[in-house]
């Protein structure tokens, strides 16, 4: 099973796996010994110009797949995590990009997991049960809104829309100063759905009002990296049969 290619550029179970464990000690190692990272980074950037970040993933892995890899990145999270919450959550810490803080840094962690975890979940015929935690993806996809534009060479347009969602509890998330010119509305699900790219906007019940609402929801992208572009509509879908 773990072979098996998901929606997702048909990265198999292993490569999700595998791609969110590399990065998890990464991150940890950028906030715990800085030479290591830096060591570790300019052989990643190297790979990556080369095409072959996949290659260099399961080089570092050394072998591990299957049930052991997951093992070994259900058993690293939780400590990591400590580590997170015992740092100043304001501390630079270094990453392929730009330095951010270590609050920032943990909470793409939290992003590029729930992210990767929809492509797991759509293989699987399983539908995701979410929580108010995914608050925290809201907020970098709204705070990504200047970044989404800036990243393609454009100037982003002004005012942001107005964002208002409704959390997994019930609750009204609003986000941006309220204006009927220009709005987002819906489920803060497919919010975090259509900003991390496992949805096209096209596949939600999402409304948009507004030039600059809807341009942002077509091209939204809260993580880091050149410009990516979110999946054709009724590519991403969670298959109606769930394996065993």
């Amino acid at each position: 099973m773990f072979d098996q290619p998901t929606q997702f550029k048909q990265w198999t179970l292993n490569d999700i796996l595998g791609h969110l464990h590399v990065w998890n000690w990464a991150a940890d190692t950028s906030l715990n010994n800085p030479s290591h990272f830096d060591e570790f980074i300019a052989l990643a950037a190297s790979a990556f110009q080369r095409q072959q970040m996949r290659d260099f993933e399961r080089n570092w892995l050394k072998g591990l797949e299957g049930e052991a890899l997951l093992n070994a990145w259900r058993d690293y999270l939780p400590p990591m995590c400590q580590r997170f919450e015992q740092a100043d959550p304001s501390q630079r810490v270094k990453w392929a990009g730009p330095a951010m803080s270590a609050r920032s840094s943990i909470t793409a962690r939290l992003m590029e997991t729930w992210a990767h975890a929809q492509a797991v979940y759509d293989l699987l015929g399983v539908v995701r049960e979410d929580h108010e935690r995914i608050r925290n993806i809201v907020i970098l996809g709204v705070n990504t809104y200047g970044w989404t534009f800036k990243n393609r060479g454009l100037n982003p347009p002004e005012p942001a829309p107005y964002v208002v969602l409704e959390s997994p509890s019930g609750a009204e998330w609003a986000f941006n100063d309220p204006s009927d010119q220009g709005f987002i509305r819906g489920s803060a699900t497919e919010f975090c759905q259509v900003v991390t790219q496992v949805r096209n906007i096209q596949d939600t019940e999402l409304v948009t009002h507004g030039d600059h609402a809807t341009r942002w929801m077509e091209i939204a992208q809260c993580f880091a990296g050149a410009p990516e572009s979110p999946p054709t509509p009724g590519t991403r879908f969670t298959a109606t049969t769930r394996l065993p």
